[in-house]
Parts: structure tokens; C-alpha cells; sequence
């Protein structure tokens, strides 16, 4: 029995061996184009340079330990290197396209249930603001999550994010904000904590605290703003539950002093700014992020020359959510003006139940053509290197360079990088490489012909065992 015992154990170490070790390198040869590389990595792209993207033809990726370790040329592979990567898997990317992953910096898809009912009221003719005064919006959101447990909530939330990581999102921000008293709203902060302990993907948390008076405060404001700064943030900082501080400065919401209050709260506790803000109407949001060095500003469909020349000089990232404006036939955001005046733009899917169900980046890359009439390379730039700075990211996400996490994404058999923004229906990813790691397993008509013949053995151990 011993015996049995022992050889099981073997066996068992054995796996864990060739299953550490498959991760641990992983050789991407033949692509037909490897997008957005960078020997020295921007923390963001500007102005006309955005309508400039890095690519290699016919290309190899190395990814060791979960990061990117080389790329360059199939011929200089050939020359150099390729004797002695010893990978135990290669993936043949032949007619195929091998991008950054998404970077997904404003969602809110810890939620529970759905808003279809007020799909149907938007189509009947109410608005936005109308039905939020009505008690749908934000607050039918809070009432469902108030009723909803702490686990159907997470179950609810991963399959969204299984959902986005399929779509080539290698990070996400997600925010809180349907909660709207401190115990739902630390329900959801540690939703979102559960995300990032339990997937691949990388996450940032948002404290939204301040996304709509809920209806225990209607009329009393202020009084609601006090409870984000005396109750909730203090608690939220001591749990280390968010990365960020986040408010709804708009129209119908909470004005610019309010903000100012909140944000200040937050920041004493280092918890740096994203906004909400010009939505809806011209709200003074866009400043009061400036003025406090928001990370971002997001939204901005109601953005004019005062705006953009807040933005200039500052660093603060304006971020368009054309998927939000489109399901809500609002005005699209100035984006080709903001590009023109010499700013980055971002761009995010807003992921939400009410005003934008959808965390397809491609889709949103598609709305960026469409609607903003942003060129492909102006979208690319905008949902990879400029999205990671919008979430503190750009040392270690958005681009392919060596040294940065090894998030990325191989396309299916496509004409031409363009092709990812015009075929705006059509599902292109084929394989999704989260830390070094395929997710799912890659497809059989990926592997390579030494994969698949199971020739490409793994070397021996390295010298002292495992």
C-alpha cells in the first residue's frame, strides 16, 4: 500500500511540475501581427500620437513567470534565441493578430438583477433623469442589492467577469455605488475583493459611495454627503477595500462642493479621485477633478472649451464611455475635438445594468469609429495604454513590452488590425493569456504541430529540484 501510496504521490508531483512549468513559459511564434509594442514604455499617448500604433509583422511573443519576456521578428528568433527556448508550449498564431489586453477602466458590474423594464421606459420616451425621480436608476439597483445576498452577489458578478475576461479584458476597475448606506456598500467593496482574489484578471476597487442620494435622504443632501465622510469612508480606508474615491458630480446628483467635500475626505485617507462628471449637463466636474488631480474624469458628453482647457497640462485622463451615451441617445462625447487640441483619451465600457449592459471593449473600440469617429489606432491607444493609466496601470499593463504583465489576447484569422473595430458584431478573439496563463484552454488549431505531437517535453528540473 505504501508502495502505491508513493507512486501516486510521484505522479502527483509530477503534474504539478509539468502544470508549473507550462506556465511558466510560454513561446506565441508566427503572429501575423504583434500590436502596441513598446522598448520604452509611455505612461500615456497624446494627441496626434495617438493615431500612431507600434507593430511587429510576423512576430514572436516570450512570456516566462507570468510576464513579457521578449518579442521581436520570427527571423531574428530564428537567428538568435529559438535553439534555446525550451518551451514547454508553443502556440502558432499564423493570420493572426496578438494585442495587449483591454483595459477596462470604468465598470460597475458588481450588481445584482437587471434594468430591462427601464429599457423599455426609455423607449416609451421617459429619460434618464425622469426615471431615476420615479425610483428606478440607481436606486432600483440599490433596493436589489439590499435583497440580495453577499454570495448570489459574487455568483452573479463572476459570470460577468468570466464574461469580459472571454472579450479580452485583462483589467478591470470596478466601482461601487448601488449600495448607498455603509453595510451594502462594504457588501459590495468586498464582492469586488473576492474578484481579485479569486481571477486572473487584474482589478481595481472604487469607492462610489456618492453615486445617488438614496430615498431615505431625498431633500437632504448634504446630510447624505456627511455620512459618505464621517461613516463610510473611514471605515471602507481601515478595510483597505478600495484604490480609489469616486462621485456622481452632475446634474440631479451632487454639485461641485459636495465633491470637493468628499474628495478631500477621501484623499486624507489616500484615496485618490475619479469622477463622474458632465454626464448630463455642464457641471463643473470636469474642474473639480483637475483642481484635485483626479486619476480621471469619465463620461464627458457635455464637454466644451473651458473643459478641454482644464484637461490640458493636467493629469488627469478624460475618459469616454460611448457605449453609455449610444443606450441612452445622449450626445456623444467631443472626442475628436479633445484628441485635436492635444489631450489622450481613454476610453472604458461603463459596464452597468441601467445605462450600459455590455462590457465588450471591442464593441466599444467599434463606437469609437462609429460615433466618435476616432481612427483605429486612435481607439486601440484608447482602450490599452491611456485606459491602464486611468487605473494606475501603466508600469505593468496596456502594452506589449518586456517586463510587463503577460495580459494579452490572439485574435482569430483576420485581414487587418482594423478589422477588430469594423467587424463591430462579429467574436475575433480566439485565446485569452492572463498572466503568463491561457484562459480557457487554447483551441487545438492554436497549438503548434510540436504541441500537439507532445514532442516540446519540458527540460529537466533546474538544479536543486522544485
Amino acid at each position: 500500500m505504501e508502495i502505491i501510496t508513493s507512486f501516486f504521490n510521484i505522479c502527483y508531483l509530477r503534474q504539478i511540475f509539468l502544470r508549473l512549468y507550462t506556465y511558466m513559459r510560454l513561446l506565441v511564434k508566427n503572429i501575423k501581427g504583434l500590436i502596441q509594442t513598446e522598448e520604452k514604455p509611455r505612461n500615456k499617448v497624446c494627441g496626434k500620437d495617438m493615431s500612431v500604433i507600434p507593430i511587429i509583422s510576423d512576430a514572436y511573443l516570450l512570456i516566462e513567470n507570468g510576464l513579457i519576456s521578449d518579442f521581436g521578428t520570427m527571423e531574428e528568433l530564428k537567428k538568435g534565441p529559438e535553439k534555446s527556448i525550451k518551451a514547454h508550449e508553443a502556440l502558432d498564431a499564423s493570420g493572426r493578430f496578438v494585442f495587449p489586453s483591454f483595459c477596462d477602466s470604468h465598470t460597475h458590474l458588481v450588481y445584482a438583477g437587471s434594468r430591462e423594464i427601464e429599457f423599455t421606459d426609455k423607449i416609451r420616451g421617459l429619460s434618464y433623469e425622469e426615471i431615476a425621480k420615479r425610483g428606478g436608476g440607481i436606486l432600483n439597483s440599490a433596493k436589489k442589492l439590499h435583497d440580495t445576498s453577499e454570495d448570489d452577489l459574487f455568483e452573479q458578478s463572476a459570470a460577468r467577469i468570466n464574461e469580459i475576461i472571454s472579450q479580452g479584458t485583462g483589467a478591470v476597475e470596478i466601482k461601487s455605488g448601488y449600495g448607498l448606506n455603509l453595510d451594502d456598500e462594504l457588501k459590495m467593496l468586498r464582492v469586488i475583493k473576492r474578484i481579485k482574489d479569486n481571477f486572473p484578471i487584474e482589478v481595481r476597487s472604487t469607492f462610489l459611495g456618492a453615486h445617488a442620494v438614496p430615498a431615505d435622504y431625498k431633500g437632504r443632501r448634504e446630510k447624505y454627503v456627511d455620512v459618505v465622510i464621517n461613516e463610510m469612508i473611514p471605515v471602507v480606508a481601515a478595510e483597505e477595500l478600495a484604490d480609489y474615491i469616486d462621485v456622481f458630480c452632475d446634474k440631479g446628483f451632487f454639485t461641485m462642493e459636495d465633491t470637493e467635500r468628499i474628495l478631500m475626505a477621501g484623499m486624507k485617507y489616500g484615496l485618490r479621485a475619479k469622477i463622474h462628471a458632465n454626464e448630463l449637463d455642464y457641471s463643473g466636474g470636469v474642474q473639480t477633478g483637475t483642481k484635485y488631480n483626479a486619476l480621471s474624469v469619465d463620461h464627458l458628453e457635455r464637454s466644451g472649451d473651458k473643459e478641454i482647457e482644464s484637461l490640458l497640462g493636467s493629469e488627469t485622463m478624460p475618459t469616454l464611455l460611448p457605449g453609455s451615451a449610444f443606450f441612452l441617445g445622449l450626445p456623444d462625447p467631443p472626442a475628436r475635438r479633445m484628441i485635436d487640441a492635444g489631450l489622450p483619451v481613454a476610453m472604458a465600457s461603463d459596464y452597468n445594468p441601467g445605462s450600459s449592459p455590455s462590457g465588450n471593449m471591442k464593441l466599444v473600440m467599434s463606437l469609437g469609429c462609429i460615433r466618435l469617429k476616432m481612427l483605429p489606432e486612435e481607439v486601440i491607444n484608447a482602450v490599452t495604454i491611456n485606459s491602464a493609466y486611468a487605473m494606475g496601470l501603466s508600469d505593468t499593463h496596456g502594452s506589449i513590452a518586456r517586463g510587463k504583465v503577460a495580459n494579452v489576447f490572439i485574435t482569430k484569422e483576420i485581414p487587418s488590425y482594423e478589422f477588430m473595430p469594423y467587424a463591430f458584431g462579429s467574436d475575433l478573439i480566439e485565446t485569452v493569456i492572463l498572466k503568463g496563463e491561457e484562459y480557457p484552454p487554447t483551441p487545438s488549431s492554436l497549438r503548434s504541430e510540436q504541441a500537439l505531437k507532445g514532442e516540446d517535453k519540458p527540460p529537466n528540473p533546474p538544479e536543486g529540484g522544485l
